[in-house]
């Protein structure tokens, strides 16, 4: 059974030929292989830094489990499909909201392993009848204002936990930050967040030096004077060692608020299988069921363990397109680095040591992007905004899921804010389509234009078959 792991040397090993790519089953010397998967690591350590902190998670563990959820992701896809899964922000408000309810970590990773469960209930489904039923449950209306209200349902988090630990720093972090993902090219304005990360590092330090400790809130919330930069817990952890793990607990409260970031890890799938066929020439369309269902169980591989879950990564998209190097081998070794970071608990102390006037700055920048994903996908999509069907649900939901409005139906059982949102937009876009004259049922097409081809047949089977 061929698991897409043996690889041909392309060329002389060293750089591709001018015009030419490293397609995913070529690679370059071992070396250079390596040192690749080294960027593409480095490439996701932003994102992946952030999101275990975020949500309260070991750093260590996440980052371990990053490895092993891209191993399976490979191994699934036949290496066809070159990806690295990374730490998923799309959690960051559930991980929040289920927290804020008394729930614990084993509660959170309970939740979001549920998540995972149905992301690979929602791969074979692909694979068995085609993408059109993804988007005729969740056309681009749909997804986007999920999307969008997931992300600006966080806009809490940083005005009152992080901004306050420190305004000054958080506000120079967010103009880094900003000024790196606008003005700097190719790798380096893929690994922005991780500059910024840097920058606040050295800034905290800084002000700690000349101004001493700063008086204002601390991570916990209260008030009082505190160093910004504690940096205790890196001198007293080991440099070898096991993450901590623990198991999920599962709580129907908290898996209904997770279960709405099913809807953004599927629209991420789809536009990352897409986005990889484009940059290397090949159809991947029957691969879309497979990549969807991959993701789901490296995030329940995860979360079964007490990490957090994975999804696919844009930034290492970035460094692809940069390097003109699809090499599956690459991110082998990139998930190889990833093993030996999560053994090391030093390096996750650093991690969990981050500023909170650093999370503050990049945090401002991080969850409005995750919310404007949701504004891209109707642009994709061309929705049209001025018909009543689209713009009702869209709108109620996107204030309920931001404005975090809550309905008790028992004095046990509520919903709120992204669960409550994401009911609304779904529901009352398929209750409103339903009894919708029929001159504003007109829309366009169910796939957008370079993914069409899954209207043309079912199954996985089906498309191989074909080409």
């Amino acid at each position: 059974m061929d698991l897409g792991v043996r690889w041909t040397l392309h060329g002389d090993g060293r750089t591709p030929a001018p015009g030419a790519v490293v397609r995913p089953d070529e690679r370059l010397s071992w070396p250079r292989t390596a040192g690749l998967g080294a960027q593409h690591v480095v490439a996701m350590f932003g994102a992946s830094f952030v999101a275990p902190v975020l949500m309260g998670l070991d750093p260590n563990l996440a980052i371990m489990m990053s490895g092993v959820a891209t191993i399976v992701f490979l191994l699934a896809t036949r290496g066809r499909v070159p990806s690295y899964l990374g730490c998923s922000l799309s959690f960051v408000g559930v991980a929040a909201v289920i927290r804020a309810q008394g729930g614990s970590s084993a509660t959170v990773t309970g939740a979001v392993f549920v998540v995972g469960a149905a992301l690979f209930l929602v791969g074979l489904a692909v694979r068995r009848f085609g993408a059109r039923i993804i988007h005729a449950a969740m056309p681009p209306i749909v997804t986007g204002a999920v999307v969008m209200l997931i992300g600006f349902n966080l806009a809490p988090v940083t005005a009152s936990t992080y901004w306050p630990q420190d305004q000054w720093t958080a506000l120079f972090v967010m103009l880094f930050t900003g000024l790196a993902v606008v003005c700097l090219r190719g790798f380096w304005s893929r690994i922005a967040i991780f500059l910024g990360l840097v920058f606040g590092y050295a800034l905290s330090w800084a002000l700690d030096r000349i101004f001493g400790k700063i008086h204002s809130a601390d991570a916990s919330g209260k008030v009082t004077d505190h160093w910004r930069l504690d940096l205790s817990g890196v001198g007293q952890a080991d440099w070898i060692g096991l993450p901590t793990l623990h198991g999920p607990s599962f709580e129907w409260s908290a898996i209904l608020v997770a279960l709405p970031v099913v809807i953004a890890l599927i629209a991420e799938n789809a536009g990352h299988v897409k986005a990889v066929g484009e940059m290397t020439g090949d159809n991947l369309d029957d691969k879309l069921g497979t990549a969807i269902s991959a993701d789901g169980v490296g995030s329940m591989l995860s979360t079964a363990v007490g990490g957090p879950p994975n999804t696919t990564y844009s930034e290492n998209i970035g460094v692809m397109a940069a390097t003109r190097v699809y090499s599956t081998a690459a991110y082998w070794a990139a998930a190889g680095f990833a093993l030996l970071f999560g053994l090391c608990p030093k390096f996750g102390a650093v991690v969990a040591a981050i500023p909170g006037g650093v999370l503050g700055g990049i945090t401002v920048i991080l969850y409005g992007m995750i919310g404007l994903l949701g504004a891209q996908i109707w642009i994709n999509a061309k929705v049209d905004l001025r018909n009543p069907l689209n713009l009702v649900p869209a709108a109620a939901g996107i204030i309920i899921g931001v404005g975090n409005v809550s309905m008790e139906f028992t004095d046990t059982f509520s919903l709120s804010g992204i669960a409550l949102g994401t009911l609304v937009v779904i529901t009352g876009y398929h209750a409103l389509r339903a009894f919708a004259p029929a001159h504003l049922k007109t829309q366009e097409p169910l796939l957008d234009e370079g993914t069409s081809s899954y209207d043309t047949g079912g199954t996985e089977g089906d498309q191989r078959a074909k080409s």
